[in-house]
């Protein structure tokens, strides 16, 4: 079942972002992922109060908890540094180098959680780097660049870091927890994380000034979210992060295809081949 789970990740991860690219179109990206944070942690509190597995909260020992606030706060920079690269940046050219994570994942999980490299596995991690740079060549970074300060890039590479540190700090923080208690805790550190950079940074007063539609969009991603969470990590709870990841990742194919149809994004003969590379990749990550 956790093949199943992994996909229904991968699936709202997708909607995911094209729902938070129109959800911050003018509100400031820190205030949006503080506000979708709100969205996603009643829905994950609520599962677990569905399933009842807020009864184990007693049996959770110091240092599964340390690894879950370390989950969170990675996350909370993952998302932080990922909804800013989206503000700033065309979706085609964000989500392919945050899907890059997948490398890092592996190679922590190779070092950290003793997963295994076989040769399949190194063949999908060079697809994968190779199809992520075709779809950010040259051309298509000047491009970016005329349009915004050139930031994104930055911000992008730091959100791919931060979800690789996520996957393998959520994999040591899930085990003999249930996973939507786990993904409750993670959510809760994450709030407070997002909440507290809103207030550092002065923004706190954009909240009141967010549009209805883009707030409407905001919380739907929020939702998106919360639902590709709980898919995930009951995944990763039940499957290898080696092979959970890649398929999450395949969430890149959803993100594209809405951006074309939302945001009129197209891809070039580059790009579109290495969107195959990174999808033969990770369907090769899948199957090892």
């Amino acid at each position: 079942m956790w093949i199943f789970y992994a996909i229904g990740s991968s699936f709202f991860a997708g909607i995911t972002a094209i729902l938070a690219k129109c959800g911050i179109r003018k509100t400031n990206s820190n205030v949006a992922t503080a506000i979708r944070t709100i969205v996603v942690l009643i829905f994950a509190w609520l599962m677990v109060f569905v399933t009842g597995a807020e009864a184990g909260i007693s049996n959770i020992s110091s240092r599964i908890l340390l690894f879950l606030v370390l989950s969170g706060l990675a996350t909370g920079a993952s998302w932080l540094c990922y909804f800013h690269a989206l503000q700033k940046g065309d979706v085609n050219k964000v989500v392919p180098i945050d899907k890059s994570s997948t490398i890092l994942t592996i190679l922590l999980a190779l070092i950290f959680l003793q997963e295994g490299l076989s040769l399949g596995k190194g063949v999908g991690i060079v697809l994968i780097g190779v199809g992520t740079m075709l779809m950010i060549t040259r051309k298509g970074m000047a491009n970016q660049e005329k349009s915004s300060d050139g930031s994104w890039f930055i911000y992008a590479v730091f959100s791919a870091v931060f979800a690789s540190l996520t996957a393998i700090l959520g994999k040591a923080g899930i085990e003999g927890v249930d996973s939507n208690l786990g993904t409750a805790i993670r959510t809760t550190v994450v709030l407070v994380m997002a909440w507290f950079m809103v207030f550092v940074t002065g923004e706190q007063k954009k909240v009141w000034t967010v549009e209805k539609i883009e707030l409407l969009f905001i919380c739907l991603s929020g939702l998106a979210t919360g639902a590709s969470w709980l898919c995930y990590y009951r995944a990763l709870q039940e499957g290898p992060a080696s092979v959970v990841v890649p398929i999450d990742k395949l969430s890149m194919l959803i993100t594209i295809a809405f951006s074309y149809i939302v945001f009129h994004e197209k891809l070039t003969k580059k790009a579109a081949f290495g969107v195959v590379l990174i999808t033969a990749g990770t369907i090769l990550l899948a199957m090892m």
